[in-house]
């Protein structure tokens, strides 16, 4: 049996973006036993990445001794290394596996020229995210001539506890609501909380949509929300800050829409296909865009939204989130079965 150890200790969106890796990997190695290791809170989506065989977490800031021994000991065939920082090197060269891949552009460089026995030329700059890491398994002779779909399932239990939650907040199991996720690690990427507060009161009065908010406890995304929360008319749902990642997953897959910025709770929508618009502005939707029919992007700068493969262009002019206005975001829904 082949031991392949996977290796993504990088954000949370990059590890929903190499769920379609992994479910591939496991297609085209049925038998294989797969150790994926992840970075801290991330690890908490393991459970919605079907038929990993074993997980193991980096913790920032902790010595990681049991990690360490594990990788060292864990007599790995292979390893995929789908980051490329020194971290992820280390634990490559640390498995003494016989082949160890990574990407041409980030394993060139001494040392880790010695670590990295075959290597991916793919272009992080021209490829979607996902097909960045599905070309990954180039090296190991697996082809993927079709672009692979990006999905992950919610375990029953942690579904079933959601929709107690929901229900005890208001919102019974089957009823329509709309998430709305303002959060982003980086200030540059939050659109203003009136606007989104604009948008919550007319999803209610209009579609008649319950509105619920999710984020993190973050000092600057609670101030946030709770503008948000003061601007807007109709009642909000806020859970932020009380969900686990794993929760907000849940949460995330059973709304009717969901809107947000460039964040990995987008990309988690775009793992359960629920409808969802999405704002871009300094950063390029064309490397993390959701690809599925019932998405959405509206581009800081564009005067439509975009939701076809050609609308999107590798390169784009960087623009601020306050271009957006309302309407484009409600126009956006309006394309939207919901």
């Amino acid at each position: 049996m082949q031991r392949i150890l996977a290796i993504q200790i990088k954000r949370i969106g990059d590890l929903v973006l190499t769920a379609p890796a992994l479910r591939r990997l496991r297609r085209e190695r049925p038998d294989a036993h797969i150790t994926l290791v992840t970075l801290g809170a991330a690890g908490q989506l393991v459970p919605c990445i079907p038929r990993i065989d074993e997980h193991l977490n980096y913790r920032p800031g902790r010595p990681n001794l049991t990690l360490w021994s594990q990788l060292a000991l864990g007599r790995y065939d292979v390893v995929l290394d789908f980051n490329g920082n020194d971290r992820a090197a280390f634990m490559t060269f640390l498995s003494h596996a016989g082949i160890r891949a990574g990407y041409e552009k980030r394993a060139r460089k001494f040392p880790r020229s010695l670590v990295f026995n075959r290597v991916s030329d793919a272009s992080l700059t021209e490829l979607h995210t996902v097909d960045h890491m599905v070309a990954l398994l180039e090296t190991l002779g697996i082809d993927s001539p079709d672009p692979e779909p990006l999905e992950l399932v919610v375990p029953e239990l942690e579904l079933a506890k959601t929709k107690a939650l929901l229900a005890g907040r208001g919102i019974d199991e089957g009823e329509k609501f709309a998430l709305i996720h303002p959060g982003t690690a980086r200030d540059e990427k939050y659109w203003m909380a009136e606007r989104w507060a604009a948008v919550a009161d007319r999803l209610a009065t209009e579609r008649g949509l319950k509105i619920v908010v999710t984020g993190g406890a973050d000092a600057g995304e609670k101030a946030h929300i709770e503008a948000l929360k003061e601007a807007a008319k109709t009642p909000i749902v806020d859970l932020s800050g009380e969900l686990s990642l794993l929760g907000s997953a849940a949460v995330i897959s059973l709304a009717s829409l969901a809107l947000g910025v460039d964040t990995a709770a987008m990309h988690l929508a775009g793992a359960f296909e629920i409808p969802q618009v999405l704002l871009y502005g300094p950063t390029n939707p064309y490397h993390w865009r959701p690809r599925h029919a019932a998405a959405c992007v509206v581009l800081a700068g564009c005067d439509a939204p975009l939701t076809k493969a050609e609308d999107f262009k590798m390169r784009v002019n960087k623009h601020a989130m306050n271009l957006i206005e309302v309407d484009q975001v409600l126009a956006a829904v309006e394309g939207l079965v919901v």
